[in-house]
């Protein structure tokens, strides 16, 4: 059996965009996007909303049902952004209320301290270092606000699991760089971020399609690590916003 082309992300979603759902489309999204709504507040309503690594969109329009004032979404895919465009297009009546970004998540288009809530899901172990993009999500949001992230759990990686994907009858996987959490609280330490809460879901039996073929283990371990940060005023800032962010 030939082994699967690891992609770095560009690439990688390039192909992938025109095949990815706008939600949470296999077992372990299912399961990392219950653990991450169950801190997302009820009612967003005037609150400003960063989704950092939005891909399609998911998140963008996960806080827009919950009454966000203002909703940026950042990707550096093109093709994701314009599948997430797309996507929101058809679900949302006020499209005044969001705006779409193409930029990276250790230089994130965004002023500093906008966000009431920044959002980053299952998207920072693209990068390869994790306190870069953490201190973006830092910069990006106000003192006291609230940051969460998700992540595959670094166990996967340890069990040979790939973020894969099929184009063309060819198998791909994503470049992925597995973080522990001792990595989390080191990073988090250093710039400033209050860990709050952890949640390392489990796949849910019933997400798993019938005949699906997976890892019987994934059953019995975590698939997702969640986070809810909060910002700190002594938090490091000072980045330069790119230009076209409001």
């Amino acid at each position: 059996m030939s082994e699967t082309p690891i992609l770095d992300p560009v690439q990688a979603y390039a192909l992938w965009a025109a095949s990815y759902p706008a939600r949470a489309h296999n077992p372990v999204m299912q399961a990392e996007q219950r653990a991450l709504l169950s801190l997302m507040p009820d009612d967003l309503s005037r609150q400003r909303v960063l989704d950092a690594g939005c891909g399609s969109g998911r998140y963008v329009l996960q806080a827009l049902r919950r009454g966000a004032g203002r909703v940026i979404g950042v990707d550096l895919s093109t093709e994701m952004l314009q599948r997430a465009g797309a996507e929101l297009q058809r679900e949302v009546t006020r499209p005044t209320d969001y705006q779409l970004i193409q930029g990276s998540l250790d230089a994130l288009p965004v002023h500093d301290a906008w966000a009431d809530l920044t959002i980053c899901g299952l998207t920072i172990g693209h990068l390869q270092n994790l306190r870069e993009p953490l201190a973006e999500l830092c910069r990006v949001t106000r003192p006291g606000g609230t940051i969460l992230c998700s992540d595959v759990h670094p166990i996967g990686h340890a069990l040979g699991w790939l973020r894969d994907f099929t184009c063309e009858g060819q198998r791909y996987a994503v470049r992925h760089t597995p973080y522990l959490y001792s990595d989390w609280h080191t990073a988090c330490g250093e710039l400033g971020l209050r860990i709050e809460r952890v949640i390392e879901p489990m796949l849910d039996p019933a997400d798993i399609p019938q005949g699906a073929r997976f890892d019987p283990v994934a059953l019995k371990v975590p698939v997702a690590l969640v986070l809810q940060l909060k910002r700190q005023d002594r938090a490091l800032t000072g980045s330069t916003p790119v230009q076209g962010c409001p």
